[in-house]
């Protein structure tokens, strides 16, 4: 969700805080701020939107050195996006960025009102600044007082806090959202971030603090409020991700899907074995179900590993969206191995599903691209899905590589629990070698999804529809559409259509079909017929021709229906963006939405 930064130090203070903020923008970019301490003296630049309008004032005034500072790049929980909203937030003599959500604002914020503190902001950050200042204005010692304020907040936050009456100082916390402190590769230099794209070439040693970890930092010294710190090496490879030619991340992201799968699988199929050293085969003693939950793209990967799960492994499967697997008092057994799915390892909802799964005394998975993340560190196992960076706000190599990390591990299952005989798990394996192949965009392709993006600009709606896999598959590629194009969509079981949405069919309903020849082909193709004698406009995905077809894009012929799923899904993520395109939005940053949500 948000982006938070900080720096203490002798080099350019207001270039590495918004450098740094570039890196994170993905986490948030309806508004941006930075706060500049030189001597007592604070200066504060806020702007709403993208980052480079923040720039452009930082600009406009005679440049400063400045020794001290900390950043943020926001998606607004509470309050719109305004100046007044935007981080950092300001009592009389301090300062602080926040990322997360402070659950019991409002009653402190109408004590702190009763004690004459003035708020000029809607959001739930601003009491984290006056609280502090009522605790030292009471204390007169600004650790205690930090101390003090963290102990009445309750919800989740990370939190650097800087103050004019002790202005060497950083201030910092951090409780179910995520915070790292660096020691800088110069002498005396500090550094904070929310995510480690960040600090990247600035520094080498870390901690990923973990929740009730925090501190108080000068530029020659860190004081932790915790014993044990344990710190870690930083990547010295600065990978930051680049458009190389591409017009946007997501394009970039959805052509480096073949080469990202490669790496996914590179280690863990092994002749004709599949082979995860990450985990113990014991994790599945006892184990007599799974239960997967994730939220939003991650959550239709495991809906489509559900299948594949009790196909392959012959285990029960069920799926559960986090945010409401939270609330409806679930029965958890210690049979049930619980995993789950998260492209950045912080999405709060389902952190705290595994952290209730965990409580509750089950065994723990977690498939995840972000090492270090919180959900790698609660987990008992985590398979990393080495997609790499991924910067374009919807997910596209996420879905794929947890898709495919899925497939392998519902192999791996099936071999350890003797339910998939050993030429269904080689001829299972060979399948998986050719899936980067299917990943390959070929040019005709896309100039087809180009050409066919500008007759889906209007209508009330599009229907996604699939069966078996293939359903997840309709539901994800709704999700892309209506991420980035803002048009209605829903994904559909084919099958359902018949018991109520059929009633909408027209020409401006929009029916993209996923007819795979090695799964259903029957069943679908009589269900896209019910459609089309309806006048619904079909837009058919399928290695086989479809004559009732409006519009036709036609995938390669092969022996296995995982392999049309990864085509198909290649060709939903490249029309849903070049309908975008042709609307004129942002691709990368679409309104609304943030790459990692780490609110409920």
């Amino acid at each position: 969700m948000c982006g938070i930064v900080g720096y203490i130090g002798k080099q350019d203070t207001t270039k590495i805080l918004l450098d740094g903020l570039k890196e994170l923008e993905y986490r948030g970019y309806d508004s941006a701020g930075i706060a500049l301490l030189q001597n007592d003296n604070i200066d504060v630049f806020k702007a709403v939107g993208k980052l480079v309008n923040l720039e452009e004032k930082v600009n406009s005034v005679p440049k400063q050195d400045y020794y001290l500072g900390i950043g943020h790049t926001r998606w607004a929980t509470h309050g719109k996006p305004t100046e007044l909203n935007a981080h950092p937030h300001l009592g009389e003599y301090s300062y602080v960025v926040h990322n997360g959500i402070i659950e019991n604002y409002k009653e402190l914020k109408d004590e702190l009102i009763q004690k004459g503190h003035h708020f000029v902001s809607q959001t739930d950050t601003e009491v984290i600044v006056h609280l502090f200042e009522s605790f030292y204005n009471q204390l007169n010692d600004a650790t205690k007082a930090f101390q003090n304020t963290i102990e009445r907040l309750e919800g989740a936050y990370a939190i650097l806090l800087i103050t004019k009456v002790e202005p060497e100082k950083v201030f910092f916390y951090k409780l179910g959202s995520p915070m790292i402190v660096a020691r800088g590769n110069e002498k005396d230099e500090i550094l904070f971030a929310s995510s480690d794209s960040a600090l990247i070439g600035l520094a080498k040693d870390v901690v990923y603090l973990e929740d009730r970890m925090g501190g108080v930092a000068t530029a020659s010294n860190i004081e932790f409020f915790n014993k044990n710190v344990l710190w870690s090496k930083l990547p010295t490879s600065k990978q930051f991700a680049q458009k190389n030619g591409f017009r946007f991340f997501m394009e970039k992201e959805i052509y480096e899907q073949s080469d990202v799968v490669s790496d996914c699988m590179l280690g863990r199929i092994k002749d004709s074995e599949i082979n995860f050293d990450e985990i113990n085969p014991s994790i599945l003693d006892g184990i007599n179900e799974i239960k997967i939950c994730a939220c939003g793209t991650s959550y239709h990967a495991g809906i489509t590993s559900s299948y594949l799960f009790e196909r392959l492994s012959k285990i029960k499967c069920s799926v559960e969206v986090a945010s409401e697997f939270r609330y409806k008092e679930p029965l958890l057994t210690t049979d049930t191995l619980f995993i789950v799915i998260s492209q950045s390892g912080e999405t709060a909802d389902t952190l705290e599903a595994l952290k209730m799964a965990k409580n509750a005394g089950l065994r723990t998975l977690v498939v995840c691209n972000v090492d270090n993340s919180s959900m790698t560190r609660v987990s008992d196992a985590t398979i990393l899905t080495r997609a790499g960076i991924e910067k374009g706000v919807a997910s596209t190599k996420a879905f794929s590589t947890q898709t495919v990390v899925l497939w392998m591990l519902s192999l791996y299952f099936g071999k350890i629990r003797n339910s998939i005989s050993k030429e269904k798990l080689q001829s299972e394996v060979s399948t998986l070698r050719e899936v980067p192949k299917s990943l390959k965009i070929e040019d005709s392709i896309h100039e087809k999804a180009k050409r066919l993006s500008k007759r889906y600009l209007h209508g009330h709606g599009f229907f996604f529809i699939g069966r078996d896999v293939f359903y997840p598959l309709a539901l994800e590629g709704a999700l892309k559409l209506k991420e980035i194009s803002y048009l209605h969509a829903e994904g559909y079981p084919a099958g359902e259509m018949k018991h109520g949405p059929i009633a909408l069919a027209d020409p401006e309903l929009f029916t993209i079909a996923l007819m795979p020849q090695n799964m259903l082909y029957d069943k679908i193709k009589s269900n896209v017929e019910e459609l089309s004698a309806r006048d619904s406009t079909i837009c058919a995905i399928s290695p086989l021709d479809f004559d009732l077809a409006d519009d036709f894009i036609k995938i390669n012929k092969s022996e296995h229906y995982m392999l049309e799923f990864f085509e198909m899904l290649v060709v939903l993520q490249l029309l849903s963006m070049e309908i975008s395109i042709r609307l004129g939005n942002d691709v990368d940053m679409p309104r609304n939405l943030a790459k990692s949500v780490t609110v409920e």
